[in-house]
């Protein structure tokens, strides 16, 4: 009879060499890790052995089922087309842009892609980003937008796709600041141009653990997504205050997913940095990931699995994406470590990247300070797109609200503090223009 250690080994090397013939958005046991932004090279440029590498290098074993690819940036730039930003991989500096746009032409990336697609993952673009510029002006543009997304990065056609003749397996809403308007119009006709296509497509959103989400929370109530990759880092509600029941919220998301989400089947995953470096705060270790996993999978039916920011700080970090999906497969956390090779090589740039974590980086304060009185603006400021201060709303570190007139910007975590209020959680900007 095999030892314990060797049963953790074969159940090792059954998720790194076993085909993967598709992917499964009902099962429990995904892993979704972002790719793109070169997080773990942005904080340590000098460890040029971790940069961030082509998408396919981390495509070799059976390990991340999906990889929202970060980020879409930019809305409307120049030709009121989109604009992407891959960091050390694909940006406006270092590439070629497609005529009287300011979209990249990433189509190098196509056959990496279509590598990671034939192994059974799937690839979807993520919108937004902390430092997005996103957002619509009413319905009717955002309905339109759809098809434009559909053409550049789906199953259209047009003269200026990014990634060429690769075919992307969805979308991922990672919106961290703006006005919801238009994001059902939009996202319900994506979603009918995605029925009429020749294989599955995924819809997916990364909202911040309090809920409700400040800025996309309106609309996971509306429309039916996929999954949500819940953020549970650099908030209250991090993975690092999982044994506080009055912090760590999986249940409510979890209840969310069944009892207001439009699609019943929606699943919910634990969303985590990859390293210490990966975000503000909420990294945890592989041991204690293991825990929280196996536990919030068997308390809860609507878990789908886990999300990791990012693949380059995961795989710097002693590949910590294989801890995560050993303990996805039962297993308990052993520092076994594989060997990949990569099939391309990317040059390294120093352009800067967009942003160096999933989330804007907050941090919850503990304990009652005193603020000092807001410092007066002088002037006017644009609050076009910001949406008002609502009361029950969890409001993070950086995000941007409309009170009395004036535009305020998050401290930290809130929720019910009034802008301007005893409590000092908000910055005055100014008057609203």
């Amino acid at each position: 009879m095999p030892s314990k250690s060797s049963l953790t080994c074969v159940l090792f090397l059954c998720f790194v060499t076993r085909t993967i013939a598709v992917f499964d958005m009902s099962s429990n046991q995904n892993l979704a890790v972002y790719w793109g932004q070169d997080s773990y090279g942005a904080v340590n440029p000098s460890d040029t052995a971790h940069l961030q590498q082509t998408i396919s290098y981390y495509c070799n074993d059976n390990v991340i089922n999906t990889f929202p690819v970060a980020f879409l940036d930019e809305f409307y730039s120049t030709g009121n087309l989109p604009s992407i930003n891959l960091a050390n991989t694909c940006n406006t500096v270092d590439d070629p842009v497609f005529p009287g746009t300011n979209l990249p032409n990433c189509s190098f990336l196509a056959s990496s892609i279509k590598t990671c697609q034939a192994a059974g993952k799937i690839v979807t673009m993520s919108l937004g980003g902390a430092t997005g510029s996103n957002g619509f002006a009413n319905d009717s543009q955002a309905a339109a937008y759809a098809q434009t997304i559909w053409d550049l990065f789906l199953g259209g056609s047009s003269n200026t796709r990014p990634f060429g003749s690769a075919v992307l397996d969805g979308i991922d809403m990672d919106i961290e600041g703006g006005s919801q308007t238009g994001f059902v119009s939009f996202l319900s006709a994506l979603r009918t141009l995605m029925n009429g296509g020749s294989k599955p497509y995924y819809i997916t959103a990364a909202p911040q653990c309090p809920y409700p989400d400040a800025y996309i929370g309106t609309t996971l109530n509306q429309f039916g997504f996929d999954a949500v990759y819940v953020q549970f880092y650099n908030n209250y509600c991090g993975l690092t205050n999982y044994n506080n029941p009055n912090a760590w919220d999986f249940g409510t998301w979890d209840n969310w997913a069944k009892t207001v989400s439009p699609n019943p089947n929606v699943k919910v995953y634990i969303g985590a940095p990859a390293s210490s470096s990966a975000a503000g705060s909420g990294y945890v270790t592989p041991s204690t990931i293991t825990t929280i996993i196996q536990q919030t999978m068997a308390q809860y039916s609507s878990f789908g699995g886990v999300m990791l920011w990012d693949a380059s700080q995961a795989y710097a970090n002693s590949r910590y994406d294989i801890s995560v999906k050993n303990a996805l497969l039962g297993g308990t956390y052993s520092p076994t470590t594989t060997t990949t090779t990569a099939t391309t090589t990317t040059t390294t740039s120093t352009t800067t990247t967009t942003s160096t974590t999933a989330t804007t980086t907050t941090t919850q304060s503990t304990s009652t300070t005193t603020s000092p009185s807001p410092t007066t603006t002088s002037g006017t400021v644009s609050c076009a797109g910001v949406a008002a201060w609502q009361t029950g709303v969890a409001y993070v570190g950086g995000n941007e609200v409309t009170y009395g007139g004036d535009l305020w910007t998050a401290k930290w975590w809130s929720e019910n503090d009034v802008p301007g209020g005893a409590a000092g959680d908000w910055t005055y900007d100014g008057v609203c223009a």
